[in-house]
């Protein structure tokens, strides 16, 4: 569930929160070059503008604040952060190196926010791709980021007593390895997983994941097939929307309502909250995340 919009005031008693920065896929919404009728008519659509898919975790008590990924879009999504949770700078948690989860790294160097020793959560290939290879050798030698280690299956601790377990996810992993993360606060927990090429090979099992959390933020980045004219869809695998929905669809209505999209291509119809596959999301027990909403961990 959402708060009342503003600000959150901090306090030794507020619960940790968890925002959504960006509900879409890696280049945001709408998508630069793209001519086509999703993009070109974004002015007047009710979706407006929605940055790359994003949240972060926020302690009242301390101020800090934590983004899962920093996309195309940081400075955007630090602003909207701003306004929503002011606080510490915040530290990071990488899933994986395609661009629209960790290129926003590049505001950290000397050259616009001089970050000094912001802590990056990193898995051990994605710590290897920074460390080899530059822009980012640079951020890493300048000392502008940290990287701290993670393991997949290992949890470790935030402020405000939040716990997040990395786990391995099969995907396309050019560059380093992807995860999606288990987050437990105080009361609530939630799964956030934007990218996967298939549910069939994820170990645990989707089912048993959504067993262990009160919330589940899933890899919608395509509705259905033909998303894509001329392309082959096959070599870019995603889940389709319309599959998930199958898939779960013998699963109780208390685990469906668990379930929210995200990570939505701009070509994806039920990136609009007014359309009919945005609806038929809601009518088959399931949402689509917004860009903006919290809960309380």
């Amino acid at each position: 569930m959402s708060p009342p919009n503003g600000p959150m005031e901090a306090g030794p008693a507020a619960s940790p929160l968890a925002v959504l920065l960006g509900t879409a896929q890696d280049g945001g919404y709408p998508q630069a070059g793209c001519e086509a009728k999703c993009c070109s008519h974004a002015g007047s659509n009710e979706a407006g503008t929605v940055y790359p898919s994003c949240i972060a975790l926020c302690d009242p008590a301390s101020g800090s604040r934590w983004i899962i990924d920093c996309t195309p879009a940081f400075p955007s999504q630090l602003s909207l952060l701003d306004k929503i949770f002011p606080g510490k700078n915040p530290g990071l948690i990488l899933s994986h190196a395609h661009v629209g989860h960790y290129t926003g790294l590049v505001h950290l160097g000397n050259e616009i926010m001089g970050g000094r020793c912001v802590p990056v959560y990193v898995l051990p290939r994605m710590k290897a791709f920074l460390q080899s290879n530059e822009p980012w050798k640079e951020l890493v030698d300048n000392k502008n980021i940290e990287l701290r280690p993670m393991s997949a299956g290992e949890p470790f601790e935030l402020e405000g007593g939040v716990r997040i377990t990395p786990r391995l996810v099969p995907h396309r992993d050019e560059h380093s390895e992807t995860a999606c993360f288990q987050v437990d606060g105080p009361t609530t927990s939630l799964l956030w997983l934007p990218d996967i090429d298939s549910w069939e090979d994820l170990s645990p099992g989707i089912e048993d994941l959504l067993g262990e959390v009160d919330r589940a933020f899933l890899d919608g980045t395509f509705f259905g097939p033909g998303e894509l004219p001329g392309r082959d869809m096959s070599a870019i695998p995603h889940p389709l929307i319309l599959d998930s929905i199958e898939r779960f669809s013998n699963l109780s209505a208390e685990v469906r309502r668990k379930i929210s999209f995200i990570h939505l291509n701009h070509t994806n119809p039920a990136i609009q909250p007014g359309s009919e596959e945005f609806q038929a999301v809601e009518q088959a027990g399931y949402s689509v995340a917004l860009q903006g909403d919290r809960i309380e961990l």
